[in-house]
Parts: C-alpha cells; sequence; structure tokens
C-alpha cells in the first residue's frame, strides 16, 4: 500500500499511536492497520512504502517473514512502479547472533543466556494526516517474547523522514541490550563520499571529506555530557561522486540524542554500504527489566538529488516547523555581560549595563556566570558551583532586583545556569558527597575543577529542576536561561546504579530529558539557550526543549565565518546564536556582518565603543530585526564556501522570492587575488531586483559597484554580480538587501 501526505502535530514521541478499526477515520487523520494474516503485504505482494514529495523508502517482506529495504531514492511516480523493483539483499534492521557476520543494529542477550534475536514481521500501522505519514512496523521473535517496533515519520513538504526503534521485553527475566541503533539504512553506488564534521573546543565543526574504502569508519562519542566536543552527530553521505551545494546525490543525517552517539559506515564485499546511526554502545550494554520497553532516539535524514544545498533546506524547515522549540517564532536580540565584567560585577554595575542594551535597541540583557554562592563565592571556576544562591555582596537584594530594574527600562533579563555540576569547593558537595560521579577508590578528575552530578539518582534529578522551577518561581519575570555543560563525564561512577554502571551514559541523558519535560511542561515557551563549552551539544534530541544554540566560545569572526558555516548546512540560522564580541582584530563592522547571519547578540563592552561605533551598531541591529524573519525563516543559498576560496558568500530568500539578504566576506586575500562574479541562485527570474548594500558606517561610501540598481533575477542567478570590484582587501565585508520592485 501507498499513502503519501505529511506534518501531524505533536507526533514526535514514540509509542504514541493508537490501534483503531481498519480504515477508520479519526477527524482528519486516516489509519489503516495490515496484518500478516490480513493484508496483501504479509503475503510478500505489496512493499512497504515510506515516501515524502520526492523522496521513497522501500520496504519488503520476504518469504521467511523478514523485512528487507528494497530502494531508497527519487520519490517514482507510478507508486505501483514499486512492487517491480526487487526484493533487497539486506534486512532493514538486522540482527545479532544469526547469520550476519557484519554490525547488527540490534544485538541482545536474553534472560537464558542466549545471544540471538531473528526478527519477523507481525503487522504495521500507518497513520496520515495532511502533512505526516507515520509508519509504524511491529517485528517479533518466533521463539522468543522480544518484539521490536520499527517506527518511520514521512515529513511531505519537508522532504525528511524520522526514524527511530521500540524493543520491548516481554520475557520472565531481564535482557541485555548490547546494540540497540536507531537506524539501519543500506546504499549500493560505484563509490561513496562521507562528509563528517570535527574539532574541539574553540575549535568546532571542521569541515573534512573522506572516500569510504572495503573497510569500517565510524563517527562516535564516548564523552557522556558535553558529547559533541569533538565529533558533531551529522553527515552527509554522497553517492556516486561528491556532491557539492547544487549537484550530486546523497543523505544527509543526524541523530536527536544530546549523548554518546555512533555513526558506523561498513562497506562489504560487494560494494554495498550499510548505515547504522544511534546510541554508542560503548560501555553501555543496557539492562531492560520484564516488561519494559526501550526507545531509541530519532535519526533524521533528508534524501537529495540537487546536492547539500537542498537537503540544508529540507532540514532547516523541517526543524523550525517540528525540530526546535517555537521554531517559527521571533528571536531575542541580546546583550551578554561576560566581556565587561566577567564575574567581576555588583548590583550597580549590571544596572549600568543595562542602559548600554537599550543604546543598541536590544531586547534582552544576559547575566552570565559568577552571580552565585556564599559560602563559596562564584569569583573564578574553582568556587561556587551548585550553589545557585545569588551572591549577597554582589547582589545584596537578589536576582528580582535585577529584574525588576531591567523591566522598569523595557528590557527583558535572563541568567547563566549550569545546573548538572558541582564544585569540590561548595556546600553541594559537602552536604551531597553520594550525588556525585567518581569511581570508588580513585581520585577525583576534574575539568574545569568541576564533576557531574549523578543524574541517574532521581533526587538528583528533582534537585536540578527545582535550581530552574525556584529561580522562575521567585522571578516570574525572568525571561530567558542559558543552560550551561562545561565538562564530559570522565572517571565516572554512578553511586545509585551500583551494579548497573553500563546503564549510565544512557540514564544521564534520558533523567535530563526528564528534567527538561518538567520544566516545559511549566515554562512551554521560556527561551532558552543550549550551550556546553561552546559546541558540546548541537543536536535534536536537546532542540526540540531550547530555542537555539551556543556553537562555539570562538567567537573571532574570521573563524566564526567557518564555524557557523558548518553548522548551517543541519541547523536553521535562528538556532545558531552568533554574537558580536571583541575577539579578534577585525573591524566592528566585519564583526557585526558575521555575527548577522546567525542569530544576533552582542557580548561586548559598549561603554568603550565610540559614539560613531554605538550608532552604527544601533542601525545594524534595527536593520537586523527589520530584515530578521528572511534571515530566520528565508531559504539558505550558499554561494561561495571558505573552503574552495578566500571569501564566503551566503544568501536567505523569503518563499514568496520578494525579499533576500546577501552576506559576502573577504577572508584572508592574497596579493592582486581576484575574484569572479557571484551567482545569486533562488531568486524569481521574472522578478526585478533592487541590491542595496546596508550596515555601512554613516558618511562612508559602498563599495558595491552599481549600488541602488535594479536587475532581474534571471540577471543575477545567471550572471551574478561582482562584489569585490577594485583593490580586494582581506577581512572586510558586505550585507545586501535585495529587493523585489513592480515592473
Amino acid at each position: 500500500m501507498f499513502y503519501t501526505t505529511s506534518k501531524m502535530a505533536g507526533a514526535n514521541t514514540a509509542g504514541q499511536y493508537k490501534t483503531v478499526h481498519p480504515f477508520k477515520k479519526i477527524g482528519c487523520i486516516f489509519t489503516f492497520i495490515l496484518s500478516a494474516s490480513t493484508a496483501v503485504v504479509g503475503q510478500n505482494k505489496e512493499p512497504i512504502v515510506i515516501a515524502t514529495n520526492n523522496s521513497a523508502l522501500v520496504l519488503s517482506i520476504g518469504a521467511n517473514q523478514r523485512v528487507y529495504q528494497n530502494y531508497l531514492g527519487k520519490r517514482l511516480i507510478n507508486k505501483q512502479d514499486y512492487a517491480l523493483i526487487p526484493q533487497g539483499r539486506y534486512e532493514a534492521y538486522i540482527t545479532g547472533g544469526m547469520e550476519d557476520q557484519f554490525q547488527p543494529a540490534v544485538k541482545v542477550t536474553h534472560a537464558d543466556g542466549n545471544p540471538s534475536l531473528e526478527l519477523q514481521y507481525v503487522t504495521q500501522h500507518v497513520t496520515q494526516t495532511e502533512d505526516l505519514v507515520e509508519t509504524v512496523i511491529e517485528l517479533k521473535d518466533a521463539r522468543y517474547p522480544t518484539t521490536v517496533t520499527l517506527h518511520y515519520d514521512a515529513y511531505q513538504k519537508e522532504d525528511v523522514i524520522k526514524t527511530w526503534t521500540e524493543i520491548s521485553n516481554k520475557e520472565k527475566g531481564e535482557i541485555i541490550l548490547e546494540n540497540y541503533a536507531s537506524s539501519m539504512l543500506h546504499f549500493s553506488a560505484k563509490a561513496y563520499w562521507l562528509t563528517h564534521f570535527h574539532g574541539d573546543w574553540a575549535s568546532e565543526m571542521k569541515q573534512e571529506e573522506t572516500r569510504l574504502t572495503h573497510s569500517a569508519l565510524e563517527i562516535d562519542s564516548k564523552l557522556g555530557t558535553r558529547a559533541d566536543m569533538y565529533r558533531t552527530p551529522v553527515f552527509f553521505l554522497s553517492l556516486n561522486k561528491p556532491a557539492d551545494e547544487t549537484t550530486g546525490e546523497l543523505i544527509a543525517g543526524t541523530l536527536a540524542w544530546t549523548g554518546n552517539f555512533n555513526f558506523r559506515f561498513e562497506t562489504d564485499e560487494r560494494d554495498n554500504l550499510r548505515v547504522i546511526s544511534g546510541i554508542n554502545a560503548y560501555a553501555s550494554a543496557y539492562h531492560l527489566g520484564s516488561g519494559k520497553t526501550f526507545v531509541t532516539p530519532a535519526f533524521i535524514f533528508t534524501y537529495s538529488t540537487a546536492g547539500k544545498g537542498q537537503a540544508s533546506r529540507n532540514l532547516h524547515s523541517w526543524a523550525r516547523n517540528y525540530g526546535v522549540l517555537d521554531g517559527n517564532q521571533p528571536r531575542l536580540t541580546l546583550l551578554n555581560n561576560w566581556e565587561a565584567t566577567h564575574t567581576d560585577f555588583d548590583e550597580t554595575k549590571l544596572v549600568g549595563l543595562f542602559d548600554d542594551a537599550k543604546k543598541l535597541d536590544l531586547d534582552l540583557f544576559l547575566l552570565d556566570d559568577g552571580w552565585f554562592g556564599n559560602k563559596y563565592p562564584r569569583n573564578d571556576d574553582r568556587t561556587g558551583l551548585g550553589d545557585w544562591d545569588a551572591n549577597k555582596t554582589k547582589l545584596p537584594n537578589g536576582v528580582s532586583k535585577l529584574v525588576k530594574e531591567a523591566t522598569a527600562k523595557n528590557l527583558k533579563f535572563g541568567i547563566w545556569l549550569e545546573p548538572e555540576m558541582v564544585n569540590p569547593k561548595s556546600e553541594l558537595y559537602e552536604q551531597h558527597p553520594d550525588w556525585l560521579l567518581k569511581l570508588p577508590n580513585r581520585a577525583e578528575n576534574y575539568q574545569r575543577n568541576q564533576l557531574v552530578l549523578d543524574l541517574a539518582n532521581p533526587k538528583v534529578a528533582d534537585y536540578v529542576y527545582q535550581v530552574v522551577d525556584h529561580l522562575l518561581t521567585e522571578n516570574p519575570n525572568l525571561a530567558y536561561i542559558k543552560w550551561d555543560c562545561n565538562r564530559t563525564m570522565s572517571n565516572a561512577w554512578s553511586p545509585y546504579l551500583k551494579d548497573r554502571q553500563s546503564d549510565l551514559y544512557v540514564d544521564y541523558t534520558l533523567a535530563l530529558y526528564r528534567v527538561f519535560d518538567r520544566i516545559r511542561a511549566k515554562y512551554p515557551h521560556l527561551p532558552m539557550m543550549l550551550c556546553s563549552g561552546g559546541g558540546g551539544r548541537t543536536d535534536y534530541g536537546g532542540l526540540k526543549y531550547f530555542t537555539e544554540f551556543w556553537p562555539s566560545d570562538d567567537t573571532d569572526p574570521l573563524e566564526r565565518v567557518y564555524i557557523q558555516w558548518g553548522y548551517s548546512y543541519f541547523f536553521p540560522s535562528n538556532t545558531i546564536s552568533a554574537h558580536v564580541t571583541s575577539w579578534g582584530k577585525q573591524s566592528l563592522k566585519f564583526r557585526t556582518d558575521v555575527a548577522m547571519m546567525g542569530k544576533l547578540g552582542y557580548d561586548i563592552n559598549v561603554d568603550k565603543m565610540t559614539a560613531e561605533e554605538v550608532a552604527f551598531s544601533k542601525a545594524a541591529v534595527d536593520n537586523y530585526k527589520r530584515l530578521s524573519d528572511v534571515i530566520w525563516h528565508g531559504d539558505l543559498y550558499r554561494l561561495a564556501s571558505p573552503y574552495e576560496g578566500n571569501r564566503a558568500a551566503l544568501m536567505y530568500v523569503d518563499q514568496q522570492k520578494t525579499k533576500a539578504v546577501l552576506f559576502h566576506y573577504n577572508l584572508n586575500v592574497r596579493y592582486k587575488e581576484l575574484f569572479g562574479a557571484i551567482k545569486l541562485w533562488g531568486l524569481d527570474p521574472q522578478k526585478q531586483y533592487k541590491i542595496e548594500e546596508i550596515n555601512t558606517f554613516t558618511g562612508i561610501k559602498s563599495n558595491l559597484a552599481g549600488n541602488g540598481q535594479t536587475l532581474s533575477g534571471d540577471y543575477l542567478m545567471n550572471q551574478g554580480i561582482n562584489l569585490s570590484s577594485g583593490k580586494i582587501v582581506p577581512l572586510t565585508s558586505m550585507v545586501i538587501e535585495i529587493s523585489a520592485v513592480s515592473k
């Protein structure tokens, strides 16, 4: 059977479908139930088609009642043609302990010690709304009461498929999950090219492309918390040849999990590739009790025949509609105090900074680290973490006084928290030594002079929630939280889990999500930034609770061009926080223009700015607010890659193709280096567009040749415009507003 459609509000959690009578209509939702005994699929004739508007994943049921992957690619025009595709060689979710000798998707040790699993088709449920098709396939072992349920959500207009798995233990005893992938996909091509991203603190999202050979390659994390520190859980897989922005067949994939992850790419002797995505099973054999169900995180992917650009636009659209908290709502433009004060401040100094925020026409003041701790004041990173009471010396009237003063100035107020962590010099450490993750009989291991709390312990999870709830209850006008996490897990052992230490990495992340669930149940739309020492947490498992993330502590604008460019492949601009700071030696204009390509903010000492710089910055903020709907919600076209030359250019275009914003950056340009014209993809060839540079200092003439002229969309897309005429100056930039005009 083949059914199409897309978008179902709230259809984001595994296990929330209902069994109803076949073909019974529920409002605008139709549910179909097909079983092996009654459905055509059960007779091994009709394929299972999971399709979006432009792509399809096709499964079939073999004579042995196992489910196989037949096809993943472009959607066929005639749905009856899917039945002509031969049955695939590989199962859709290969099990361990049977005849397959490569890496399995799932491996289970049963209560009696048997380390095998054979999954056979039982039934499927297909639920559709206008924009979303949900396909649920139930599989069962014939010899053991273990079931595996495969979930596929196909978002029609976004061309995105989200897939996850439920593993249910219906045995009388406990079973051990040794592998428990979210997804397994199979490919058959002449060659495979993997684009992945790596880095470190202040050096995130470095792009690298590798040709896959006859071996296994893994992208993974074993860090527990701050899990994305070295590798980001995203990838492009190009088929046959490397894809670029506009051409090439590929998938873009990411895992919605804020913990240890693993992507495994394994090419077999027949040049077939299997891609396994999910939680990293390293040191994480998971104990699943009788009657319990384990739900894996979602693997989210999109298929494109039009290169990386189209894949990005698909993911951006999906994220704004489904993946990020309030993804289509406005964002706040903030001033952070960190660069101006670090931890050296008091109430008077902070209230004075509120006026700096108003000078730049900003919406929010964010108080960063250093506002808490009394017995152990938080004057540096060695003390106070865990004691979330306002420091009486710095803030004698508490946080509430700051909130009140900011509100009086028509400014919102936000605050920094790191509630999962603790300093040894803290009252929390002294009172609850059993709340810490640390090895018995070993010296404590510190990163940034702190330890991780044992969130697997429900009492600790309650404490973390109460830190946030207390702060918000005491300060109902508090408008924003920056949630930080500055260290990974090392020498980690949970006093609460005792003899189940291999559950720690998974249980920690699940407990964190339960805390977020509680916060969002009470404060559903409070803006929050997901931060982890910079880009240590950048995933859709966390972002469904957050409005944005902090991509890197490195705010040097030259470095940020590369960092933000990398994140732009998988995340929409309104989630990528980008602040104007004093890092780097570039001009204020260059720093501002780079930050404007993301979710603009400021972390700068405004008091040290000249009157001219303040005027420029206020005008830039006003421009950003005026154009933010295009930047945040428009289609992104990356026009010139910094990895392919000494410049970068990208453009956002609104859905009606009436307004666009173009960002252009000259990077480390060499002597007498020349650049050609930039072709502006994504416009309407039939429209006429006025081209005008913005974000210039008063009295400074634009260097844009033909500034203010009107050109056709056809000309701009096919001929382009020269953004670097004359002598090219390194580390300079342009922001260009492009507006459709009446003929």
